[in-house]
């Protein structure tokens, strides 16, 4: 069987175009850096100290050395392509850097970097949007002309989509080349795994609760089978896996200090795995409201957010909408929701 590379299937899909032209280019330069962040992580200790941190955002999350690394490289590769404005969750603000391009990229370098010297699953995430101003990178998502994420893991893979499906590439080892492994992906409607960081539950707030008991309570309870909980802490690598079998994904809002808007960012990260999943038939919100009609007011927003299987998350929609909507609770249940929320 002869796969196609991402550089063909992007060649056939762009023609003649003059903008799908400057999408393609500017995947390819993607791809080329994720290539060089791959051979980084697959030397390990031995490219460095990789996971030392440089110091904290303002926000105080952690940034490592390869954090750094990876977003000078997509940075670097970028400016081969006609891209305008560069925005990065390494930067405070975007960056200018063709100011004839027709497009702006943001970047989250290095997903889930706190695996780094683990040996765990880490990747790095993408959008491409029109360039229409210096404020191009707060469109809503809709508007989004392509995204994807490389993950490096066993394998390194590109997933993509230009808004005509969901394609899978995966590096060939003898040729280097990213060959296509799986088009059109569907995710699965339905599911019977999730995945959420169990170790917050006493944060949640009642609807998410609600739904992680019930899924718990397995053949047993109101959903009347059983479900598995599925958590690597590198977002990337339960996309890859709900595109694979189904799944749902939940980061909410919760009561910890900083965390009530939730922690993953809109531009950097729920946007773009919001159109992968719409592509590929799933679905993502923020709980109730769909992630790609939502407009960013800065750069470095933050939202919660749920993915994955359509009617898992249209579930969780309805847990937060209509409290009616959910199973019948005895008064113990109910009581003991309240107290802890």
């Amino acid at each position: 069987m002869i796969r196609p590379t991402l550089s063909d299937h992007l060649a056939r899909w762009s023609q003649t175009d003059p903008l799908r032209r400057d999408i393609a280019a500017s995947v390819n330069a993607l791809a080329d850096a994720g290539l060089k962040i791959s051979e980084l992580l697959a030397a390990g200790p031995l490219a460095g100290a990789l996971a030392t941190v440089r110091g904290y955002h303002e926000d105080g999350d952690s940034q490592k050395e390869l954090d750094v690394i990876a977003d000078t490289l997509l940075r670097d590769a970028l400016r081969t392509a006609p891209v305008a404005l560069y925005g990065s969750e390494e930067a405070e603000a975007s960056e200018i850097l063709d100011p004839a391009g027709t497009l702006a990229v943001a970047v989250d370098p290095l997903d889930g970097s706190s695996n780094i010297d683990a040996n765990l699953t880490v990747g790095t995430i993408f959008s491409i949007l029109p360039h229409t101003g210096p404020d191009a990178l707060l469109q809503p998502g809709a508007r989004q002309l392509a995204a994807g994420f490389l993950v490096y893991g066993p394998q390194t893979s590109l997933v993509l989509t230009v808004g005509e499906g969901t394609q899978i590439f995966v590096r060939d080892p003898a040729s280097g080349a990213f060959l296509l492994a799986e088009a059109n992906v569907s995710v699965k409607p339905e599911t019977t795994e999730y995945a959420i960081n169990g170790s917050n539950e006493r944060h949640w707030d009642f609807a998410v609760r609600c739904y992680v008991e019930d899924c718990r309570a397995g053949t047993d309870g109101p959903r009347a089978k059983d479900f598995n909980t599925r958590w690597v802490a590198s977002m990337v690598a339960d996309v890859y896996r709900i595109l694979m079998r189904g799944g749902v994904y939940l980061y909410p809002g919760d009561a910890r200090q900083g965390y009530s808007h939730g922690r993953l960012r809109l531009v950097y990260e729920a946007n773009p795995v919001a159109f992968l999943m719409q592509q590929a038939q799933g679905a993502a919100t923020d709980g109730v409201t769909s992630i790609l009609d939502l407009q960013p007011t800065h750069l470095h927003q933050r939202v919660p957010l749920v993915f994955g299987s359509r009617a898992e998350v249209e579930r969780i929609g309805r847990y937060h909408h209509d409290s009616s909507a959910m199973p019948e609770r005895s008064p113990l249940f109910g009581r003991r929701g309240l107290l802890r929320a």
